[in-house]
């Protein structure tokens, strides 16, 4: 298993951001990933407008997963309408 961080940008609405973390939680329990930590990094100015959006809340979670599980999710979070944008990034051991 190799160690990941993934960074996800929610809306700033509290139901939203709530019902995003949810689905983003169990998407990743449901795939085998252990999270090793989770940094709320808070709201923030954007640099682009996103979906008409100039601020939105940060989550930077530690993972421990396999790589084809990371693709799988990539799918899995491309059809989930509450995250604003999110990015896998493998921590170099």
């Amino acid at each position: 298993m190799r160690q990941y961080e993934l960074t996800v940008i929610f809306p700033l609405e509290e139901d939203l951001y709530q019902k995003g973390r949810e689905t983003v939680l169990a998407d990743l329990g449901a795939q085998g990933v252990e999270i090793v930590k989770t940094d709320e990094t808070g709201d923030r100015d954007l640099a682009y407008e996103i979906n008409k959006r100039k601020r939105a809340r940060y989550v930077l979670f530690t993972l421990k997963a396999d790589p084809a599980k990371i693709s799988a999710l990539d799918k899995v979070f491309k059809l989930n309408a509450n995250l604003l944008r999110y990015l896998f990034v493998r921590i170099e051991e």
